[in-house]
């Protein structure tokens, strides 16, 4: 359960400073919007997913089991976190956050870290794209200027609800919306090095800035971001409340094990080297009882921002802790230019980002499923869209495993590993 981090920092030179430096510049460039883009989402204040970046991003990467695990808000956490501040507020989201957090370490602590990878991996991809069609839903009304109060938690509710908005369009925020999105899939397939993401944002950011006024954007909508961390804080919890919010945790407690462990197996086959599964959980654990401390989200192993540190030359976890410390600079000293992104555009991303995390190029090998496999695939992603999360996990996790046990297979899957496609994100 050693961190990483004690063993790479080991003969540590100067020039693979250098290294892990520009890795975690390029990582930060790809977190500011991404991050500011997931909390939007998620019915949070778009700050909190840069205090998310900051605070979890560091502690991942310093206390971590992977040489080059970058950590944070990812897209897995939409649709829970914006389900919990519907129903809890705010206050009630940090709390299954930290309970989340405290799981963690518990498990952790238990070496618990390869019992994850028992989850049937049609409940894996099944949750997956049901989330991703969740997020994609859910950003409608921002890609297309629509005006009017928050969506519903429920899909149905948020589908009726679209619609009884349609009148609010605004034609100026839909083209930008749209081209942003045919922008980014078309530019990354003719060069899938450079992190269109970021710069489509950008760019929208500029035109809107000069000659589009009424397309809102993060500081419009939600005022500026703050210019630096704000002081930790715990609010007041009741106890009575903490059963009622204990599903919820172990939903964060379970997607942030899954998708770290899935990010530390990525970048095992990258760069040649093993991961420690208990220090992640550790890691995952303490990440999940800061971050909420200053006002962050859920957070977990980024799968495609851990792989670009890889692309990018890093190598140990300092190239993760200099990514958190760069966006923690960039709020300090440029927070009015993150605020100046605007929604149109960061809906796109996210758009897109759904549409990797979907993976529509692995259909053909679902359909080739055994029946029952491929419908615990579909069962999951439709009680992931039309029930809750929690739900498609417990009852996707309980087939699966009796699947499993049914036919004698004894040994732990081996998941498909998701391909890093110019830069996108899959969480």
């Amino acid at each position: 359960m050693k961190p990483k981090l004690l063993t790479t920092i080991v003969g540590y030179t100067p020039r693979q400073f250098g290294a892990d430096a520009v890795a975690g510049l390029t990582v930060a460039l790809v977190a500011l919007p991404l991050s500011i883009a997931i909390a939007i989402a998620s019915g949070a204040p778009p700050a909190a997913g840069l205090m998310t970046a900051i605070v979890a991003g560091f502690l991942i990467s310093a206390l971590g089991g992977s040489r080059v695990q970058i950590g944070g808000p990812t897209g897995a956490f939409i649709v829970v976190v914006y389900g919990i501040i519907h129903q809890h507020g705010y206050d009630g989201l940090i709390v299954a956050t930290l309970m989340a957090g405290v799981i963690l370490l518990v498990a952790g602590v238990l070496r618990a870290g390869r019992l994850i990878r028992h989850i049937p991996e049609a409940v894996i991809e099944g949750f997956t794209i049901g989330i991703a069609i969740v997020i994609a839903v859910g950003q409608i009304k921002d890609l297309a200027g629509m005006s009017g109060g928050a969506l519903p938690a429920d899909f149905v509710a948020k589908i009726a609800a679209l619609w009884a908005l349609r009148a609010t369009i605004d034609p100026v925020a839909l083209a930008m919306g749209v081209g942003s999105v045919a922008a980014i899939l078309v530019l990354r397939r003719l060069a899938p090095k450079i992190p269109w993401l970021v710069v489509v944002v950008a760019l929208a950011s500029v035109v809107a800035w000069w000659a589009l006024p009424s397309v809102a954007s993060v500081a419009g909508r939600y005022g500026a971001l703050p210019q630096g961390l704000p002081a930790p804080h715990l609010p007041a919890i009741d106890p009575a409340i903490l059963l009622s919010l204990l599903p919820a945790a172990l939903t964060i407690a379970f997607l942030a094990g899954i998708e770290s462990l899935l990010s530390a197996i990525v970048a095992d086959r990258m760069i040649g080297a093993a991961h420690r599964s208990n220090a992640e959980l550790i890691a995952q654990g303490a990440a999940n009882i800061a971050s909420p401390l200053f006002g962050g989200l859920p957070a977990t192993g980024a799968i495609a921002r851990t792989a670009t540190n890889v692309s990018a030359g890093g190598r140990t976890p300092v190239a993760g802790m200099v990514h958190a410390a760069i966006i923690l600079v960039v709020l300090l000293l440029a927070s009015p230019l993150a605020g100046a992104m605007v929604l149109p555009a960061l809906a796109a991303l996210l758009i897109v980002t759904a549409w990797t995390m979907s993976e529509p190029h692995r259909w053909r090998a679902r359909l080739a499923l055994r029946k029952a496999d491929l419908a615990l695939l579909l069962l999951t992603a439709a009680l992931t869209v039309f029930a809750d999360l929690t739900v498609a996990i417990a009852t996707g996790t309980a087939i699966g495993l009796a699947l499993k046990y049914a036919r004698g297979e004894i040994d732990p899957p081996r998941w498909h590993i998701p391909l890093r496609r110019g830069g996108d994100e899959r969480e």
